[in-house]
């Protein structure tokens, strides 16, 4: 996992509720088992007609937002199944960072697991950033380490879980973390070598 460092990215808002991981990603994508090529298939509903074609007033599809890093949202975002595909497929299509004002519990810790940042604001300021990315594209800077999200000349604070924070700054998912007590790991394997 790479650690997250502080960057700059364009705003896409995504004005919905409850957005479920089976609108993320559809179940009928699941049959990858390695963690690319999910991108193309993000919203995949949302983004494109029975025919294939782009439905061309959703956001992801607009000119505007291309490139865009950072996806601001409604309430529950990520509720529903448990699939660490969906994630995965925000983080390939290129999202760091997820904003909204609440997350499902499972989608929020998958995305940590994964180096996708979810950052839970208050509804007011979500739907400030939402209105304001609808009407003029925006950029914001964000700073991970002093816990800060920054444009034109506003700052807006989030808080985030010490550890949580300190796994994605230095890139830890479970196996780094793991190696890190490989010698306490070894030096337990060896005692129990003489246990029957």
């Amino acid at each position: 996992m790479q650690p997250f460092q502080t960057f700059q990215g364009l705003v896409v808002p995504l004005d919905r509720t409850n957005v479920d991981t089976d609108q993320i990603i559809p179940k009928q994508f699941l049959k990858r088992i390695e963690r690319q090529g999910f991108g193309e298939c993000l919203f995949y509903h949302w983004r494109f007609n029975e025919n294939g074609e782009e439905i061309k007033e959703f956001p992801l599809n607009l000119a505007k937002y291309k490139g865009a890093q950072i996806l601001v949202a409604g309430p529950n975002f990520g509720c529903g199944s448990s699939r660490e595909h969906a994630p995965w497929a925000l983080q390939d299509y290129g999202f760091k960072v997820i904003i909204a004002p609440s997350f499902a519990d499972i989608f929020y810790n998958n995305c940590l697991k994964n180096g996708l940042l979810p950052i839970q604001l208050d509804l007011e300021t979500v739907k400030s950033l939402i209105d304001k990315a609808n009407v003029a594209t925006i950029e914001l800077t964000v700073d991970l380490e002093n816990e800060r999200l920054t444009y034109d000349d506003q700052v807006i604070y989030f808080e985030m879980d010490p550890y949580q924070k300190e796994t994605l700054l230095k890139g830890l998912d479970d196996i780094a973390i793991t190696m890190m007590l490989e010698d306490k790991i070894a030096s337990y394997e060896e005692k129990c070598k003489g246990i029957s």
